[in-house]
């Protein structure tokens, strides 16, 4: 079986008007490190939709071309380019096989999406994934709860904290930020 190479870590706060969303920089080959400064956090879209993946790494830019293909479609609309894109990786024989999930937000809105067909936004302004998700997350979380840091400072921090548990992200950190428009 061939290896493939894995983006780690993404994470989305969305905390009032401003929304912050950070990706580490290690891609890995099976458990070994292969880079250690890729961007996989990146603007789509005349610069108005930040996207970051986890996964296999063609896979989440395959998944991001059809993304931006798709608010192409629909103006820009997020929400109804997400629904679809989703629709089209769960049904799709081709796009059902690949292996990677996506964040995807504008100045309102904020998804997770995955190859089962879920478009899921956040409860709490707070959503991550890939290996450090978890830990990622959950510092977040807490910040966001007992802090009034910043969406961009609580994605460093939070990051950090990743960072320094899960062994499939490390401290090159690449964050996009949007504030919304009044």
């Amino acid at each position: 079986m061939s290896e493939t190479f894995h983006g780690t870590t993404i994470l989305a706060v969305r905390d009032k008007d401003k929304l912050a969303v950070a990706g580490d920089g290690q891609v890995t080959l099976g458990t070994t490190v292969t880079k250690h400064k890729a961007k996989k956090v990146r603007r789509i879209y005349n610069n108005k939709i930040i996207t970051g993946f986890a996964g296999a790494t063609a896979d989440a830019l395959h998944l991001a071309e059809k993304l931006e293909n798709k608010l192409e479609q629909f103006n820009g609309n997020l929400t109804r380019s997400a629904v679809e894109l989703a629709r089209d990786w769960r049904t799709d024989k081709y796009l059902r096989r690949l292996e990677a999930m996506m964040i995807a937000a504008d100045d309102t809105k904020t998804y997770l999406l995955s190859g089962n067909g879920d478009v899921i936004e956040p409860d709490y302004g707070v959503i991550s994934i890939g290996s450090g998700s978890v830990a990622a997350q959950a510092a977040a979380t807490a910040l966001m709860k007992h802090t009034d840091m910043e969406p961009r400072q609580i994605v460093e921090q939070a990051m950090e904290i990743a960072a320094s548990l899960c062994i499939y992200t490390n401290h090159n950190i690449t964050i996009e930020e949007i504030k919304k428009e009044k």
